[in-house]
């Protein structure tokens, strides 16, 4: 199998992590066996990053295939500048590469880009909360998704940015080589867990990861996956290898919530994030995992996140 080419557009002022998350992942899974071949673009052979940081850039576009995707990392940008920093050549770059059958994909800001190349129109699309009603006046041809990590629509991959730049990543590892493969880069990068698309932008998932213990990591991951699910605390601790007690005592340390706080909260940002896009209270409740609405009323009734079970 040849490799897939990614090449990143880079543009004055990008973040740094918009460009280096997703560029770990993709160099990280080429480490590992699944081939993929790196190159960096610019209108410069120069680009300073919104960090400081001079990056190099070469002027030529490697030749892409269907195969393979361009990925535009985002910019500093409190709001967007009246004309998207990229010239025409670019945008029909952008154009010519996803009509061929090419994929692109955006961190953040870049979805800016795209827009300006034509490729949200009639698609829908994400971006970094803070930019959400300025793109969406911008383009309103295009649908905006608010308050996801991701969207994938006829290859054309938006994210909200930062973080969620590496989430993107691992999602097209795992479409083009196996979730086994993105299993296995996302452990190499030490990355607890790859986020669905779906999942909100300021979620309990990042809120309460910020610790150190691995056993409390690789029970929130089983959490993470099965939040709909009866878990019980025995069966946790047998994942890990510990009495319930151990469990809990670790697991609230270093989250400062016992695994059931923990796991109805997912619930309840969940079943918000649901009825905030026109499900009703019961349908929402059920889809998280309650038996009816009456846990989930409750809930939503406590406003203080320590409390949420």
């Amino acid at each position: 199998m040849s490799p897939t080419q990614v090449a990143f557009l880079l543009v004055p002022k990008l973040h740094l992590l918009d460009l280096a998350g997703p560029a770990q992942v993709f160099s990280t899974a080429n480490d590992l066996g699944y081939g993929y071949q790196l190159s960096y673009v610019a209108e410069t052979d120069e680009i300073l990053t919104a960090q400081g940081v001079p990056v190099k850039a070469r002027l030529d576009w490697p030749d892409l295939g269907p195969n393979d995707l361009i990925v535009v990392p985002g910019w500093r940008s409190p709001r967007l500048s009246p004309v998207p920093p990229i010239g025409p050549e670019t945008r029909q770059r952008l154009r010519t590469h996803h009509a061929a059958g090419g994929s692109v994909a955006s961190v953040c800001s870049g979805a800016d880009a795209l827009g300006a190349a034509g490729l949200l129109d009639g698609r829908r699309y994400t971006t970094h909360h803070d930019l959400t009603d300025e793109l969406a006046a911008r383009y309103p041809k295009a649908t905006i998704v608010r308050d996801v990590l991701y969207v994938m629509d006829d290859r054309v991959i938006t994210s909200a940015g930062i973080a969620s730049g590496i989430d993107l990543a691992l999602q097209l590892v795992a479409g083009a080589r196996g979730a086994e493969a993105a299993a296995r880069v996302a452990r190499e990068m030490v990355v607890y867990a790859r986020r669905n698309g779906d999942e909100l932008q300021e979620s309990a998932m990042l809120r309460h990861r910020s610790h150190l213990s691995d056993l409390a990591h690789r029970v929130q991951d089983v959490i993470d996956a099965r939040y709909a699910d009866r878990l019980l605390l025995s069966d946790l601790a047998r994942q890990v290898d510990v009495s319930e007690r151990t469990l809990t005592r670790i697991f609230t340390t270093a989250t400062g919530l016992t695994p059931l706080r923990y796991q109805q909260l997912l619930r309840l940002e969940r079943a918000e994030h649901l009825i905030g896009h026109g499900a009703t209270v019961e349908a929402a409740a059920r889809a998280v995992g309650f038996e009816d609405a009456r846990m989930l009323r409750r809930l939503r009734s406590r406003t203080a996140e320590p409390v949420a079970g």
